[in-house]
Order: structure tokens, then C-alpha cells, then sequence
């Protein structure tokens, strides 16, 4: 098995997981900035920011990503360091592990001359440049108007990345193989507005407006600064990313730990 390795920002946690592939039989791993051809698995190594890198690197080759979790939170960093050790040569060796297909949005802004990154495994947010006044971002489904939300900005969000930026602006916990999307508006003006989950085969178009006509794109983190003249358009990509779980969890158990869900703070 050829894996490809991703973790700059941890050098010392790469180092660890490299010692312990050393010792798997059969294993050959390169570097993620090298060619992928070849390469049956990917290992992020580092918190979800880091996966999040490595699913863009990845991109359509539908190259299972497995995630150590050398940062904090990490939902999608599956195995911690800590346990690297006793996990990853069962993983790697005996094939203990099973792969989720995660639904990928897929962005395109027609006229833009930019680099962007076309495509969020957690979410697309549209964001506000002025720190004193908002946006107004109109959002059409299939053609028809859904509504113009006054607001700091809107998150659209894949089940993946209901827990991320979603998860905070207020919007709902999603299972990750729903088909479907989240739409969260961020500090509407209106107290009516409230988070909308929708189907993901739609066609979405965002047209924003503001006082100083610009506005933020940021996906998966990975910000492009616009003017008002571009509208968006999203939909489910044709391509998964493939996440690698040890058979012994699930994503009710992640939530569970990382969440801290029926834990009694007086213990």
C-alpha cells in the first residue's frame, strides 16, 4: 500500500506516524506535496484545518483520506496520535477500516479572473468586508427566490461541515451521508430568519449587495475577495472525498466525545 503523507504544520507528529508505518509490513509512503499516482490512501496529519488541505490536494482522484488528530477538536481527524500506535497498523495491515463517501460543493463564479479553490468539503460563507454595516445576500434555488438575508453573511454547509462554521453561527447538527445542505444565515437582522436544511441535487445562486459593493467568498477557510458584480453558483460536485473511520467508531460516538453530550460537569 502506497500512502501519501500531509502535515507540514506538525512536523513532530509526521515524524511519530512515520516510525510507527516503518514498522508495518508492505507500506510505502511519500510526501503529499509529490505526484499522487499511485497512491491508495492519504494520511492528514494535524486537526480538521489539515484535512481540510488535504481533501483540496486530493481533489477528484477520490483518494481515501485517513486523519490522525494531532491538533484539538478534529471531527474529521478520525484517530488520535496518541492512539496511532495500536490503530494504524490494524488499520493499514488487516484493512480495519471502513470508507464514508462525503458530499463535495462545487463553486464556480463565472467571470472571476482569481484563483479560487472550486470546491468545499465543509462550507461556502459568504461574508461581509465592512465591519460596520451588512450584506444583503439573495439566494435562489433552482431559479426561484428563497430569500435575501440581511445579515453579517450566510454559510452554506455540507452535512460534513455542519459542524464547523455552521455548528457556530447556530444552524443544525447533520448526519454526514444526508443528501443534503444547510443554509445559516450569521447574525441576521431579522429574528424570524432561521437556519434551512435543503436537498443537494438543486442548483444554488447567491447575489450579494453592499454598501461598498465588495464581499467576502471564503472556502473551506480559503478566502477570494470580490466585488458585488459576481454572483455564485453551487451544487453537489460529481466527486466524493472518501473518509477513512476505524470500524470501531461512528459519527454519533465522535459527537458524543467531542461535544461532551451527556457528560455531567459536577463529576
Amino acid at each position: 500500500m502506497k500512502i501519501a503523507l500531509f502535515g507540514a504544520q506538525k512536523p513532530e507528529a509526521c515524524e511519530q506516524v512515520k516510525k510507527i508505518l516503518d514498522t508495518v509490513p508492505g507500506i510505502e509512503y511519500v510526501d503529499g506535496g509529490q505526484s499522487l499516482d499511485g497512491v491508495d490512501m492519504a494520511l492528514s496529519i494535524g486537526g480538521d484545518g489539515t484535512f481540510l488541505r488535504t481533501a483540496a490536494k486530493v481533489g477528484a482522484a477520490e483518494i481515501p483520506i485517513l486523519g490522525i488528530n494531532a491538533g484539538r477538536l478534529g471531527f474529521l481527524a478520525d484517530v488520535p496520535l496518541s492512539e496511532a500506535a495500536r490503530f494504524l497498523p490494524e488499520m493499514l495491515q488487516k484493512g480495519a477500516y471502513k470508507v464514508e463517501n462525503r458530499t463535495l460543493l462545487s463553486l464556480s463564479i463565472q467571470g472571476c479572473r482569481q484563483p479560487y479553490q472550486p470546491f468545499a468539503l465543509n462550507e461556502v460563507a459568504v461574508l461581509k468586508r465592512d465591519v460596520s454595516s451588512m450584506v444583503a445576500v439573495s439566494v435562489y434555488i433552482d431559479g426561484s427566490l428563497l430569500n435575501t438575508y440581511d445579515a453579517d453573511g450566510l454559510v452554506i454547509a455540507t452535512p460534513t461541515g455542519s459542524t464547523a462554521y455552521a455548528m457556530s453561527a447556530g444552524g443544525p447538527i447533520l448526519e454526514p451521508r444526508s443528501n443534503c445542505f444547510v443554509i445559516v444565515p450569521i447574525a441576521p437582522h431579522s429574528l424570524t430568519t432561521r437556519p434551512l436544511v435543503i436537498r443537494d441535487n438543486g442548483q444554488i445562486e447567491v447575489k450579494v449587495k453592499s454598501r461598498n459593493n465588495l464581499f467576502l467568498v471564503a472556502v473551506d477557510g480559503i478566502p477570494v475577495h470580490l466585488t458585488t458584480e459576481y454572483s455564485l453558483h453551487l451544487e453537489r460536485a460529481a466527486h466524493h472525498v472518501g473518509v477513512v473511520r476505524c470500524q470501531c467508531s461512528s459519527f454519533f460516538d465522535t459527537l458524543r466525545q467531542k461535544l461532551m453530550w451527556g457528560a455531567d460537569a459536577r463529576v
